[in-house]
């Protein structure tokens, strides 16, 4: 019997097989980056291991480490989650021939399917060699062969465009899983990612736990997922499961794993098996009773499956919540979480705790949150309507997105695909601010403890106190007074106003606002505004063509031969900074020439660093 477990991997997923650990008695071990050192994982574990490394991104990826840190902590089995080196065989044997239990398939398994290329290869298929695409062959999609999660992957619409994918996908896998091959296949637009999830004992029985679609993805990575897939064709969906367990058979697998296929004019193209527990399991757990995790360990352990798995009951969503801000391009967002909350009724799994800093050097995803109901439109309400009353408070995050995407009549009647985001992204990411938060925001500080010792007097009465926030890119001016009953502003009755709550009485309706501020940033309900002095200091003025970070990062690359005086074209990549694990290119914004390049390979940058500068050529 397993007695005690070490995850091989850090955040959500580590928090998620503890809690499951915690269930069966068994003792938890986690290891963790000197970046991680007080992450929620490293804090819940029963033990932690600090694994040594100058490079927090990379420290996941070093096996002999992790090996070492079982051993020393007395773990007696391995876990490896998502990510780094779940799909890693080498690894896999590192762990058995240490005397530990692998808590995962065989590493001949994963040998044979965590490749794409060898996968593709034994269910027949075949990848396109690089440098025989021709234009015939476009668009293609160059593919990382190892691990997921859209890192390592390019969508090639334009021939010149393939060799700077291929080298920006190489970087990045290498940089994601250690191992920067990459392929390349047909890409098949609007199509939907449908998955088949099994679990497969030593014994020789396989379960097709059905279907699951997370067509809704940006940058190919899945934001909402759900179970079962819906809309298919019982002919399909038959097949869908049918090729999944003929796939787990042909390597003998065991364990917990998925088949990805992208599902197109009614038929199944396969995409790769992950020989790993998905970021998406919850949904499937949710539908069939499952804890897919106590499954793995109760199959690592020698026991059987029943010959036919439970029935499926109703239906689960899940949503993806992300540190971003998809309307700027999905750039990742760092910052301190202060509260993370979600109503009751709904699953949140998460790795981070109230006051955990977001950092750099991770995958910017702050938690998912579920619903399951009897039927698909009750979960979808159940999960938008939770999602919206959610209490979110520290950097950008994707939940309104991920609201009025729940929302959206295509989702809603199942006639989504991989396209979506590229179809209504901009429609999605429109502002829609409550009018009324900036006065809430005004009131519920006049009403606090940061609160001038001379109150809300002024000598002359008619003057109103005056209040400014920055909201959605706008700033708002806020008029109210202090009266001898207490605070008013024009147009509406204040009817309380306190540090935490505010009600306003609006043409009769009356309206709560909940307010928390933390430094300079001011939470009304869902909305984050940012409260901005009454005389704001000068702006920092850069040239005309200056290109700032956008996000805190690393420059791994600056584009060859690119010196200050350096002849550029518009939309010709300058440099790559890296962030959570994902390469950003910095492009020229008009043809001109390069005046200024204060940066250097390995650099560390904040946002608005200057990167450089691109002065417009002038035509004659």
């Amino acid at each position: 019997m397993i007695t005690s477990v070490l995850v091989a991997n850090r955040g959500e997923i580590a928090c998620r097989v503890f809690r499951t650990c915690g269930e069966a008695g068994i003792r938890t071990v986690a290891v963790h980056s000197d970046a991680d050192a007080d992450a929620l994982h490293a804090r819940v574990a029963d033990t932690a291991v600090r694994l040594p490394g100058s490079a927090p991104a990379d420290t996941y990826l070093r096996a002999d480490l992790v090996v070492k840190a079982a051993v020393s902590a007395g773990a007696d089995a391995v876990h490896p989650g998502y990510g780094f080196l779940s799909e890693n065989a080498d690894f896999a044997r590192a762990v058995l021939d240490a005397g530990l239990v692998w808590i995962g398939p065989p590493p001949g398994a994963i040998e044979a399917m965590a490749s794409k290329t060898r996968a593709k290869r034994l269910m027949g298929l075949a990848p396109l060699p690089p440098q025989e695409v021709r234009e015939s062959d476009l668009p293609v999609l160059v593919k990382a062969a190892a691990g997921g999660g859209g890192r390592g992957m390019r969508v090639v619409r334009r021939l010149a465009d393939l060799a700077a994918a291929l080298e920006g996908a190489r970087a990045e896998a290498a940089s994601a899983f250690g191992d920067g091959e990459v392929f390349v296949e047909p890409y098949v637009e609007n199509g939907r990612h449908v998955e088949v999830q099994i679990l497969a004992d030593t014994h020789g029985t396989v379960w097709a736990l059905g279907t699951r679609d997370c067509s809704l993805q940006r940058r190919h990575q899945k934001v909402v997922e759900e179970a079962p897939a819906p809309g298919l064709a019982p002919e399909l969906d038959a097949e869908l499961r049918e090729l999944a367990v003929r796939a787990a058979r042909a390597v003998d697998y065991v364990g917990a794993g998925t088949v990805e296929f992208l599902v197109a004019g009614g038929r199944a193209h396969f995409l790769e098996m992950n020989t790993r527990l998905q970021v998406e399991h919850p949904v499937t757990e949710a539908v069939f009773g499952l804890d897919l995790v106590a499954e793995q360990i109760r199959i690592a352990e020698g026991a059987a499956l029943d010959p036919e798995p439970p029935r499926a009951r109703g239906h689960a969503v899940e949503a993806r919540l992300y540190a971003e801000d998809p309307a700027d391009d999905w750039t990742p967002q760092t910052g301190v979480l202060h509260r993370l909350a979600v109503p009751a009724g709904v699953r949140l799994d998460t790795g981070f705790g109230d006051g955990d800093p977001i950092g750099v050097h991770y995958d910017p995803m702050l938690a998912k949150v579920v619903a399951h109901a009897p039927t698909r439109a009750e979960a979808i309400r159940r999960l938008a309507g939770a999602l919206e009353r959610a209490t979110i408070h520290g950097p950008t995050t994707n939940r309104d997105l991920l609201v009025r995407s729940l929302r959206h009549e295509e989702f809603t009647s199942a006639r989504m695909d991989t396209g979506f985001y590229d179809r209504h992204l901009a429609t999605l990411t429109e502002p829609a601010h409550d009018p009324y938060a900036p006065l809430a925001a005004a009131l519920a500080e006049a009403s606090g403890p940061a609160r001038s010792r001379f109150g809300g007097w002024r000598n002359l009465p008619s003057q109103p106190q005056v209040r400014r926030y920055a909201l959605g890119g706008e700033e708002h001016e806020v008029h109210y007074h202090h009266t001898r009953t207490g605070l008013s502003a024009q147009g509406v009755q204040v009817v309380h106003a306190g540090p935490d709550l505010v009600v306003l009485e609006i043409d009769g309706v009356r309206r709560r606002f909940e307010v928390a501020r933390h430094g300079d940033r001011v939470h009304v309900d869902g909305a984050a505004l940012t409260a901005l002095p009454r005389f704001p200091a000068p702006q920092v003025r850069h040239a005309p063509g200056s290109l700032l970070a956008p996000m805190p990062g690393t420059v791994v690359k600056l584009a060859d031969g690119l010196i200050t005086g350096s002849g550029v074209r518009a939309g010709e990549p300058l440099l790559w900074l890296e962030a959570m694990k994902m390469q950003h290119v910095i492009s020229a914004p008009v043809d001109g020439t390069v005046t200024a390049l204060p940066v250097t390979t390995g650099q560390q940058v904040q946002v608005g660093t200057l990167l450089a500068v691109v002065q417009e050529s002038q035509e004659p």
